[in-house]
C-alpha cells in the first residue's frame, strides 16, 4: 500500500490523462455517429469536452483509484457511454462499426499527442523539477490510452471491437454476436481476476508501443 505523499503524487500524475483518454474517446464516438446522420449524442449534450458530462463514479473514479492502490501496472476503468441510435445513421450496420472503431482511433491519437509531450520533456532532461512532473504524466498518458485502444478492441460485445466485428459479420454472425453482449462485462471482469486479460492485451499493446517508437523516435 503507498504512503500518502505516494499515493496524492500518483493520483497527481494520472487524473488529467485519465480524463483527457476517456472524454475524448467517448466524444469521438458521438462525432462521428453525428457526421453519419446520428444527432443523439449532441441533443443530449454528450458531444462536449467537459469531463463531468462522462465520468461514471465507478468506472471512471472508483476503479482507477483501487487499480493504481494495487501492485502491478494495469488500470482499468470505464466511462459513461455516448449514446449512439442506430437506426439515425444512413448505413446502420457498417455506420455503428465506425462510430466504434472512433474511440480506440482517438485514444491512438492522444497516445502519439502524450508521446510528443514526453520527447519534449526528455529533450529538456526531464531529471527534476516541472520536467520531470510533464514526464511522468506523458508517459501515464501514453499509458492509460494504450490501454483503453487495446481493451476496447477485444472483439467482445459491448466493447468496440465486438460492435467493429458486428459490422463485418454477416447478419446472422453479427445477431449471433450480439447476443453475447448481457454477459459481456462479466466476462472482462472474469478475464481480469483469473489473469488472462493482460496476456490477450498485450500484442494490441506491444503493436501500439511499438508504433509510438518508429513514429516518434523513442526507445
Amino acid at each position: 500500500m503507498p504512503s500518502l505523499p505516494e499515493l496524492a503524487q500518483t493520483l497527481a500524475v494520472w487524473a488529467l490523462p485519465v480524463l483527457f483518454a476517456i472524454t475524448l474517446h467517448e466524444v469521438a464516438h458521438g462525432w462521428v455517429a453525428r457526421a453519419l446522420g446520428d444527432n443523439t449524442a449532441a441533443m443530449m449534450g454528450r458531444l462536449t469536452l467537459n469531463p463531468l458530462k462522462h465520468i461514471d463514479p465507478v468506472g471512471t473514479i472508483l476503479m482507477p483509484i483501487v487499480f493504481l492502490l494495487l501492485p502491478g501496472d494495469f488500470l482499468f476503468g470505464w466511462a459513461k457511454p455516448v449514446p449512439v441510435s442506430a437506426h439515425n445513421l444512413r448505413h446502420p450496420r457498417r455506420d455503428m462499426a465506425l462510430v466504434a472503431a472512433a474511440g480506440p482511433l482517438a485514444n491512438l491519437a492522444m497516445a502519439f499527442g502524450w508521446g510528443l509531450l514526453l520527447k519534449l520533456a526528455l529533450a529538456q532532461g526531464a531529471g527534476e523539477g516541472l520536467w520531470l512532473g510533464v514526464r511522468m504524466m506523458a508517459t501515464a498518458g501514453i499509458v492509460i490510452n494504450l490501454v483503453l485502444m487495446a481493451l476496447n478492441l477485444l472483439p467482445l460485445p459491448p466493447l468496440d471491437g465486438g460492435r467493429v466485428l458486428a459490422g463485418l459479420l454477416p447478419p446472422a454472425g453479427a445477431a449471433l454476436l450480439g447476443r453475447i453482449e448481457p454477459y459481456g462485462f462479466i466476462i472482462i471482469v472474469a478475464l481480469l481476476v483469473t489473469g488472462l486479460l493482460g496476456p490477450l492485451l498485450r500484442p494490441l499493446l506491444a503493436a501500439g508501443y511499438g508504433l509510438l517508437a518508429v513514429l516518434l523516435g523513442l526507445s
